[in-house]
C-alpha cells in the first residue's frame, strides 16, 4: 500500500512538474482571451458564439497556439536552467523532477504536433506557426540575452497568439491595433520588472539586460517613462473608440499603474518585485474577462 501511494505521488509530482514547466496556467487564460477576443471583437457580427466556438479552423488555431506556447515555455526553461536554479531554486528543483532529456523530446513532439495541425487549417498556417516556434527558439537561445531587443521580442512573441486569430478573421480595424499597443506597453513593462527580479541570475549568467548595464534606477526611470506612454492608449481608447463599458477598466487600469509605480520606487527587493509583477499580471488577466464588457448587447444576444 505504502508502495502505491509512494508511486502515486511521484506521478503526481511529476505532472505538477510538467504543469510547472509548460505554464499551464498561462496556457488556460490565452486560451480563454483567444476565444474572448474571437467571440466579442474579432468575428463577423452575425455570428453567434456558437458558431464561433464551434468553428473548427478557429479550434484548430487555438490549439496550434497553445501546443508552442508550451513548446516555447520548455524551450525557455531549458536555456534559463542555470540562470533559474539561482533566481528561483525552489520551481526549478520541481521542475527538475522530470528528465532534461524527456522534457526536450516533449518540446520536439508539441512543435511537431502544433505544425501538424495548423496544416489542416492552411499552408499559410504552417508557415505561420513555423515562424512563432523559430522565433521563441531563436529569441530563448540568443535574443534574450540582448540589451532590450529582448524585451521587445518577448512582448511581440506574446501578443502573436492574439495575431494569430485576427488575421484568421482579417480584422484589421484601428481600435484592434490600439489595444495592441496598450496590451504591448504592458508586456514590456512586466519583461523589466522580471529583468529586476532576476538581476542576480542575469548578472552570474552573462545576460545583457537594462538593468545589469545600466542599474537599477534607471531601468526604473525607463519603466516610469513607458507607463506615461501606455496612458496614450488607453485614453484613445476611452475617448477615440467605443469600448463600452470596458472604459472603467482602463479607468482602473491606470489607477492600479499609479500604485504600480509608487511601490516601483520604494522597492529594492526580489519580492518587491515579484509583486510588482504580479499586479501587471492583474491588469493584463482583469483585461481578457473585460472583454465582455466592450458591449454588453452583443454579449447578451451572441450567447443567446
Amino acid at each position: 500500500m505504502s508502495r502505491i501511494s509512494r508511486r502515486n505521488k511521484l506521478l503526481l509530482l511529476k505532472f505538477l512538474s510538467l504543469f510547472s514547466v509548460v505554464r499551464g496556467y498561462n496556457i488556460l487564460i490565452i486560451v480563454l482571451a483567444q476565444y474572448l477576443a474571437s467571440i466579442f471583437i474579432l468575428s463577423p457580427d452575425n455570428l453567434r458564439a456558437r458558431d464561433v466556438v464551434l468553428d473548427l479552423n478557429l479550434f484548430l488555431i487555438v490549439l496550434s497556439t497553445s501546443l508552442v506556447i508550451a513548446g516555447g515555455y520548455i524551450i525557455n526553461s531549458f536555456y534559463d536552467s542555470a540562470k533559474d536554479l539561482i533566481n528561483r531554486p525552489n520551481k526549478t528543483r520541481l521542475d527538475h523532477m522530470v528528465s532534461q532529456k524527456k522534457i526536450l523530446t516533449l518540446y520536439f513532439v508539441l512543435n511537431f504536433i502544433s505544425v501538424i495541425v495548423a496544416s489542416y487549417v492552411s499552408f499559410f498556417a504552417v508557415l505561420f506557426f513555423s515562424a512563432y516556434i523559430f522565433g521563441i527558439w531563436f529569441y530563448s537561445h540568443k535574443l534574450k540575452k540582448v540589451l532590450f531587443l529582448g524585451n521587445l521580442t518577448s512582448a511581440s512573441l506574446a501578443l502573436t497568439p492574439f495575431f494569430a486569430v485576427f488575421i484568421y478573421y482579417r480584422n484589421f480595424e484601428k481600435v484592434i491595433f490600439v489595444h495592441a499597443l496598450f496590451l504591448g506597453l504592458i508586456i514590456i513593462v512586466r519583461e523589466l520588472i522580471k529583468d529586476l527580479e532576476n538581476i542576480k541570475g542575469d548578472i552570474a549568467l552573462g545576460y545583457h539586460t537594462f538593468p545589469v548595464i545600466y542599474g537599477e534606477r534607471p531601468t526604473k526611470a525607463l519603466i516610469t517613462l513607458l507607463v506615461g506612454i501606455t496612458v496614450i492608449p488607453a485614453f484613445l481608447l476611452i475617448n477615440n473608440f467605443d469600448v463600452g463599458l470596458m472604459s472603467y477598466y482602463f479607468y482602473l487600469s491606470m489607477i492600479l499603474l499609479l500604485v504600480f509605480l509608487f511601490w516601483l520606487w520604494k522597492s529594492n527587493e526580489k519580492l518587491h518585485y515579484l509583486l510588482l509583477h504580479n499586479i501587471l499580471k492583474l491588469i493584463i488577466v482583469l483585461g481578457v474577462f473585460s472583454i465582455l464588457l466592450i458591449d454588453t448587447d452583443v454579449v447578451i444576444n451572441r450567447i443567446l
